[in-house]
């Protein structure tokens, strides 16, 4: 009897699986023929600065991407979903999180390094060795087994800072590289934190780079389990209206 009540659920997932792969394989095909062409003859990559769509970008995973200032709770969120620590995880008060950080699913538990990523074959990281070592020196991926990764892949950013100051320390642009994986993200979790909700100029900076990515964003208000609901209302109200202030739109 238990065989032949998961056979149909068997089956209904091997189809979604040999639709998506087909569906896949189309969109391969339409590219190569027809827009790959294109690209090549106007010099696309050069003057867009992106390589050129490999296999690997069309069969790579959906990204999620987190981002917010720091101690908002981005790290604590993905051990949250993961259900426990990963690789490079660290967390506290203070800027904890001084890199980019790309979970993946995998056999054993490791960090790798960013220019590593940056060249691997089977992964969709090619293009961020034009940021510069500095960058990809604090670039890096975290690989362990999870039944969450095996479906997506969580980009954890660092914790946007205030002031020219840490901008310029930082040794690459950041809003550049935010850009960058925006463009390939398929979901943007935008974190505040509900005791503390000013946006500081890198932060609004951060915010404007994501224009056009708007169907992806999603604003998270982190930790408002701790404020009873008189102040989660003012907190609401004053987010909505320091958002008002940093994207131009009528609503």
């Amino acid at each position: 009897m238990s065989n032949w009540a998961a056979s149909p659920r068997s089956g209904s997932a091997d189809e979604v699986i040999n639709k998506t792969n087909k569906v896949s394989a189309q969109l391969k095909a339409i590219y190569k023929d027809n827009i790959l062409p294109a690209e090549k003859r106007y010099r696309y990559d050069y003057f867009y600065e992106s390589p050129f769509l490999t296999d690997v970008e069309f069969d790579a995973k959906p990204q999620v991407m987190l981002v917010g200032q720091y101690s908002v709770g981005k790290t604590s969120f993905i051990r949250y979903m993961l259900g426990r620590d990963f690789p490079g995880a660290r967390i506290g008060p203070e800027p904890t999180t001084d890199r980019f950080t790309c979970l993946i699913n995998g056999p054993e538990e490791r960090t790798i390094p960013g220019n590593a990523l940056s060249v691997h074959p089977d992964l969709p990281f090619r293009g961020l060795e034009r940021f510069g070592v500095s960058f990809l020196s604090r670039f890096e991926g975290s690989q362990l087994p999870s039944s969450v990764l095996r479906s997506i892949t969580l980009v954890d950013t660092p914790g946007i800072l205030s002031g020219e100051k840490q901008r310029v320390n930082r040794g690459y642009d950041f809003t550049k590289v935010v850009s960058w994986f925006a463009d390939r993200a398929d979901l943007i979790l935008l974190l505040f934190d509900a005791h503390k909700l000013d946006i500081s100029d890198e932060l609004k900076a951060t915010i404007d780079v994501l224009k056009g990515h708007e169907d992806k964003v999603r604003c998270i208000l982190n930790k408002a389990d701790q404020i009873n609901r008189q102040q989660l209302m003012r907190v609401y109200g004053s987010l909505l209206w320091s958002l008002g202030k940093t994207i131009n739109s009528p609503e």
